[in-house]
């Protein structure tokens, strides 16, 4: 990965607003298995672009952030995180983080003294817990309702 990736750029207000003009013009395609599109250089200069629809759809999705002000960081599946990283996406603390492998909750790698964590892990382990507290909220809501503590689906 190059430095550029590494940085984060909050959009700016022009900017939000081109996104949004744009997520809304691609939302008419987003079902498209494939998209044909013409792009022109300031320079005047104007080529033929063919996007596969998942690639569209991740597209959308930058555009969608971006229209809301996020700032976005794509990584690869295969990057290796390091664990202030991997705590970040989690929205954890570092040291959290490492009693979660040292608990092989999440594996990892050493290299020299520092963990690395695949970002494919962390994603996975962030879907697993997110389920779990899904279906706990669900179990109490159901538990609440069955005891008439007054709440409503």
């Amino acid at each position: 990965m190059n430095a550029r990736h590494n940085i984060v750029h909050l959009p700016t207000k022009p900017e939000m607003e081109e996104a949004k003009l744009s997520s809304r013009m691609l939302s008419k395609y987003a079902d498209a298995d494939r998209v044909q599109m013409s792009l022109r250089g300031s320079n005047g200069t104007a080529e033929d672009l063919v996007l596969p629809g998942p690639v569209l759809q991740l597209l959308l999705d930058i555009l969608s952030e971006m229209a809301k002000g996020n700032a976005i960081s794509l990584v690869p599946i295969h990057h290796e995180l390091s664990t202030q990283e991997a705590a970040n996406l989690l929205n954890v603390s570092r040291p959290h983080l490492v009693s979660l492998l040292e608990k092989n909750e999440l594996p990892f790698r050493k290299v020299g003294a520092h963990r690395r964590v695949l970002a494919k892990d962390v994603l996975e382990y962030k879907e697993k817990i997110d389920s779990q507290r899904s279906q706990a909220l669900d179990e109490l809501t159901a538990l609440s309702q069955s005891l008439g503590m007054g709440y409503e689906s």
